[in-house]
Parts: structure tokens; sequence; C-alpha cells
């Protein structure tokens, strides 16, 4: 008669909470990555990235607007071309 007798729910019990805790953090590291950083996934660039914020790429940027003409671009592009560009210090690429 003793084996149809319930002790309580047993130590197993304490896993359920463990296992809510972990789906939770999941579901929250899920939502942080995508819908709270602005509906863009973790695949996608953010918008401004280095080789945007460049002065060269701004500078190209303002030739095209028509903002400066061809003259004053190449003028500027090569003084930036020694600061930014692949010519080392020593001239050599």
């Amino acid at each position: 008669m003793n084996a149809l007798a319930y002790d309580g729910p047993g130590p197993w019990i304490l896993f359920f909470p463990l296992i809510w805790a972990a789906v939770v953090i999941g579901v929250v590291t899920v939502l942080r990555r995508t819908v709270w950083r602005g509906r863009r996934g973790p695949w996608q660039p953010t918008r401004a990235t280095h080789g945007e914020s460049s002065p060269i790429a701004m500078l190209g940027r303002r030739f095209a607007a028509g903002e400066i003409d061809d003259e004053e671009y190449w003028r500027r592009l090569s003084v930036l071309d020694e600061q930014f560009g692949r010519i080392g210090k020593d001239g050599a690429a």
C-alpha cells in the first residue's frame, strides 16, 4: 500500500526555474539582437561604418554632389592620399 503514497514533487522540481530562466534569457537575447536594435538583424551592418566616414569618402561625396570642381578634387585627394591612402612616408606603396 505504500507504493501509492505521494511524497511530494521531489528534487527535480528545482530544474523548472532553471529551464524558464534559460528560455527568458534566450528570448531577451534574440530580441536585443533583432527587434530592439531598430529592426536590423545581426547580419546587417551599422549605418555609419569606418569606410563611409573617411575623409576620402567625404571628398568623393562632395565632388559627386557638385560642391567642388575637378581641380580642387584632385588637389585635395593628393593631400589626403598622402595622409590616409596607401602611400607610406618613404613614398613606397
